[in-house]
């Protein structure tokens, strides 16, 4: 995709809007404004789709954008602190806004419609044929590193309750344990779905017995 010097000048200009925020705490320390680095990540990437550069990719970058943003918090938040209360709640936040985006975009800019698919409003990659085959237009290291970074996200969300899990003093009931492991069906399902979406099921299904089966190791002496 050939962008012109407007859209070269916009681009910079939003990535280092992110960079403010990703690295807020080196102008300010002890301030939550850090988080805002969640939402300012969907800027770019979304400008980028808006301006014509392909969808996935578009969802490539956003998704190392946030990995980064959870990478940062892990190593200098939640070490400190133990809490992870606002990590979740702006990641949320940073879902809903991008997924508010995919109705509102595409209708603004009909282009933005192009290898996408419509799921009710909202418009996402067409990464998959009706026979759940790969479709032409998508390049497979594109998809791939869409896959590891989506992947890499659910991994780096679940740590925080991991290690709270392993540090827990009191007993934690097979039941908890299952409605943890029920809590990650919805991602587990997006997972599956991206990588095999021929059998997103039982994929999903495999996904969310191997959570089960850390969750007891890391139990089990509790």
């Amino acid at each position: 995709m050939a962008m012109d010097i407007n859209s070269i000048i916009i681009s910079a200009t939003l990535f280092i809007v992110f960079g403010i925020f990703l690295f807020y705490d080196l102008f300010r320390k002890g301030e939550k404004w850090s988080y805002l680095a969640y939402i300012t990540a969907t800027f770019p990437t979304n400008f980028l789709w808006f301006a014509g550069y392909s969808v996935l990719g578009a969802y490539l970058i956003l998704f190392i954008l946030w990995d980064i943003c959870l990478l940062r918090d892990l190593l200098f938040v939640y070490q400190k602190t133990k809490e992870y209360d606002d990590i979740f709640l702006f990641v949320l936040l940073a879902i809903v806004i991008q997924v508010v985006y995919t109705a509102i975009g595409p209708n603004m800019n009909p282009a933005m419609k192009t290898n996408t698919r419509a799921w009710l409003v909202f418009y996402f990659p067409d990464v998959y044929n009706a026979s759940f085959n790969i479709n032409s237009w998508v390049s497979t290291g594109t998809l791939l590193g869409f896959r590891i970074a989506a992947t890499f996200m659910v991994i780096l969300a679940i740590i925080p309750m991991l290690i709270d899990l392993r540090d827990a003093e009191e007993h934690i009931s097979l039941f908890a344990l299952i409605f943890i492991d029920i809590l990650f069906i919805v991602p587990f399902l997006w997972l599956a779905y991206i990588w095999l979406g021929g059998a997103t099921l039982v994929l999903t299904l495999l996904f969310a017995v191997v959570l089960l089966i850390v969750l007891l190791l890391l139990t089990r002496e509790k």
